[in-house]
């Protein structure tokens, strides 16, 4: 599999990212945010972590007009695989790839911790490889992912089971962390090929450090 990592001003997870495809013996490729076009015959475009452009205006609001999100736009209309991992998140919902927004976290402090996720939907590319209901451990950093839709919006979501985590207890119950409506951690489009999530699966690859959970997530894109 063939995977290229978007790179903006500002990106800090982008070797991470490219770190956990290649443990899985794929080849990633990091790839400048001022490019137009994205490298040929690849099989997903992930748009990581960090603070775009220092995050000065909402987050991934400069970052979605940058050059290459239109090659990106493009690749995903044409049904192309598009994970956003945080910030990534937060460009796809400005881009319009994905529905709802992300807002500042209801304490409106930065939240870094550890924490559990329920599977809601493993209809998809992405969670095949995990079970339904399952719970996972996957860390979170960020201080705008409260993730809000309308309620015309959520009961689409719902209907289309386009909701793929919610932030969870250690049973799979939904517990508030930063004010996400229903404690939505993840969701993708209608066509389930434009994913997005605010925890970091690419940090949890390693035992040591806490978690394997992130590999089974990362692993979905290969069947």
């Amino acid at each position: 599999m063939k995977v290229a990592v978007l790179r903006f001003p500002g990106t800090n997870c982008e070797f991470d990212t490219q770190h956990a495809f290649e443990k899985l013996g794929h080849a990633a490729e990091l790839v400048w945010h001022e490019e137009n076009t994205l490298p040929e015959n690849i099989d997903l475009v992930v748009v990581p972590g960090g603070f775009s452009y220092g995050d000065y205006l909402r987050s991934g609001s400069i970052a979605r007009f940058s050059p290459v999100m239109k090659a990106v736009a493009t690749y995903a209309n044409e049904g192309g695989k598009v994970l956003g991992i945080c910030n990534g998140f937060q460009i796809l919902t400005e881009a319009g790839l994905l529905p709802g927004a992300l807002k500042r976290n209801n304490n409106l402090h930065f939240i870094s911790k550890y924490q559990n996720l329920c599977v809601v939907s493993n209809d998809n590319a992405f969670l095949n490889q995990c079970r339904k209901g399952e719970v996972l451990n996957i860390p979170i950093a960020h201080a705008d992912g409260n993730y809000y839709i309308d309620d015309e919006g959520l009961k689409k979501l719902e209907a289309n089971g386009q909701i793929l985590l919610r932030y969870s207890d250690d049973k799979g119950n939904p517990v508030v962390v930063n004010g996400s409506v229903t404690s939505i951690a993840g969701v993708c489009n209608e066509r389930k090929n434009v994913f997005g999530l605010m925890p970091h699966p690419e940090r949890a690859l390693e035992a040591i450090l806490g978690s394997e959970d992130g590999l089974r997530m990362l692993k979905g894109f290969e069947a």
